[in-house]
């Protein structure tokens, strides 16, 4: 048979000299239009849950988040093992399954069983949240930025503002975590000294602090031509803005919350930091999605 297959190959020299050049070339193109990654996927299929609890202590977080979470992802077939850490205000779970499960359809097994858990977590702890399907290589690209006009809270309005959304069009980008600088927020601190003077009790001043943060439609009004749209004002982006909410009415002058607390825009309590280079500034740190081209993601980041 080996005999045949040469002899018919030196007879025929061009046709086999031309099918080769046309194998050479079509593995050239294969070779570059191929998807790429930086390292095989070889981690199982996984998921991690998170589930923020504020003012919650680790032993609270593990009894009532972290549990009732293994207890609902436990039945999830193919399961492999359930690891899971709490932490203050934090409860991660993640999910490890055996080889070859498809992870979309695990990911949608506990999509299904997370919406049952909605009742039977603690008053505040909103519902858990499955991170996105990532690939096994994790980060694709690490971004620092740094600023010595800017201030730590402007750089860091900026990066989540302008830069995240940017970076998360691009195609192949599943996450971008943000890591440093002041997280701008608008605090309400009570003067207890004037809440007594005034008879204002915390929740009252916390019914007004929401009522003014609060974004609620006005609903229409039809007329015998057409049907108008109310549209209730906007919702006051400035600490002088939210001082200024009415509290009470009184007899002589209303009572705002100003009048009973310092409103002020200050950094958020920080849960964690960056440096570049030994100096403070803002982490963006990039994952690509899963079987995504590593060449093509980091190209249009």
């Amino acid at each position: 048979m080996l005999q045949r297959i040469l002899e018919f190959s030196l007879r025929q020299r061009r046709a086999v000299l031309v099918l080769a050049s046309a194998w050479v070339l079509y593995g050239l193109h294969v070779a570059a239009n191929a998807p790429l990654e930086v390292l095989p996927d070889f981690a199982p299929p996984q998921a991690t849950v998170q589930t923020e609890a504020p003012g919650l202590s680790p032993e609270q977080v593990e009894q009532l988040v972290t549990r009732p979470v293994e207890s609902a992802l436990s039945g999830v077939p193919g399961l492999e093992a359930l690891r899971s850490e709490s932490i203050q205000g934090l409860s991660v779970v993640n999910v490890v399954f055996e080889d070859g499960t498809d992870p979309y359809r695990v990911r949608q097994l506990i999509a299904e069983n997370l919406s049952d858990l909605a009742g039977r977590l603690p008053a505040g702890v909103p519902a858990p949240q499955l991170s996105p399907l990532t690939s096994a290589t994790m980060d694709v690209l690490k971004v620092a930025l740094l600023s010595k006009q800017r201030t730590p809270m402007e750089l860091r309005t900026l990066a989540s503002t302008v830069v995240r959304p940017r970076l998360l069009m691009v195609p192949g980008v599943a996450r971008v975590n943000l890591f440093g600088g002041d997280e701008r927020e608008i605090q309400i601190q009570p003067r207890l000294a004037d809440l007594r003077a005034h008879g204002v009790s915390f929740a009252e001043l916390l019914a007004a602090a929401s009522a003014a943060t609060a974004n609620p439609g006005a609903g229409y009004l039809d007329t015998p031509n057409q049907r108008i749209v109310i549209e209730a004002a906007s919702v006051p982006a400035s600490a002088e803005a939210i001082g200024q909410t009415l509290l009470r009415e009184t007899a002589s002058t209303p009572l705002r919350i100003a009048d009973v607390a310092r409103v002020t825009e200050t950094p958020a309590l920080a849960f964690g930091d960056a440096l570049i280079d030994g100096e403070p500034g803002v982490l963006l740190t990039i994952s690509s999605s899963y079987g995504s081209n590593t060449m093509d993601v980091t190209a249009g980041l």
